[in-house]
């Protein structure tokens, strides 16, 4: 997995995270077996562990340094916020937020028995960010939105970047910077389960 990563030209630091997070221990046992292959994962209720190398991607994207503030939108098994704690180190902070109570607890367990200590999940609507934590360095987005919603802008710290899929059917995903106004550039057509609040997509609320 990690000689493909390098391959496909992935920084060192994101590298070394990678092969410092062991991923069998954040999928669900029956899949262990599949833990290192470059593919999604499916954790339940629609939800999946995204492939390493999207992982591998948005870290990248984001520019992770030692010691950020870091949210996360889509907590999941916690696999995506472990490779991010690795890389901020245990100076730095990530707090993501999760909508579905049993993924709260899941990724929890998992984040713990992995031995991370500074990542935090919340049950909450991840639409409307974290303003009590605000503001972030960086904020990482693991659903697809149908455009960036504005909480999530506001509480993103002058100067820091985010990184979120955007679209219903064909998605891309964006690095967003504030940094003299918002500035949106496109990287690369994604698939990504759909983000689901007051600013997501509509048809996914419950009712």
């Amino acid at each position: 997995m990690v000689e493909l990563l390098r391959r496909q030209g992935v920084s060192g630091v994101v590298l070394n995270a990678m092969m410092q997070v062991k991923r069998h221990l954040f999928a669900p046992p029956s899949l262990s077996d599949q833990a290192y292959g470059d593919y999604p994962l499916p954790i339940g209720e629609g939800q999946t562990i995204s492939a390493p190398h999207m992982v591998a991607l948005m870290c990248d994207y984001l520019e992770l340094n030692k010691g950020e503030k870091v949210l996360e939108i889509g907590a999941g098994s916690g696999y995506h916020a472990a490779v991010i704690a690795e890389i901020i180190g245990e100076e730095g902070q990530v707090y993501s937020i999760e909508r579905i109570k049993w993924l709260v607890e899941f990724s929890t367990e998992n984040l713990k028995r992995a031995g991370y200590k500074n990542v935090t999940v919340i049950l909450a609507d991840g639409t409307l960010g974290l303003p009590e934590y605000a503001p972030y360095d960086k904020i990482s987005v693991t659903c697809a939105a149908p455009d960036v919603p504005p909480p999530l802008l506001e509480q993103l710290k002058t100067g820091g970047k985010m990184v979120i899929p955007i679209g219903r059917y064909r998605q891309t995903l964006y690095v967003v910077e504030k940094k003299n106004g918002v500035k949106r550039e496109g990287k690369c057509d994604v698939v990504f389960v759909p983000l689901v609040g007051r600013y997501g997509f509509k048809e996914y609320q419950d009712d």
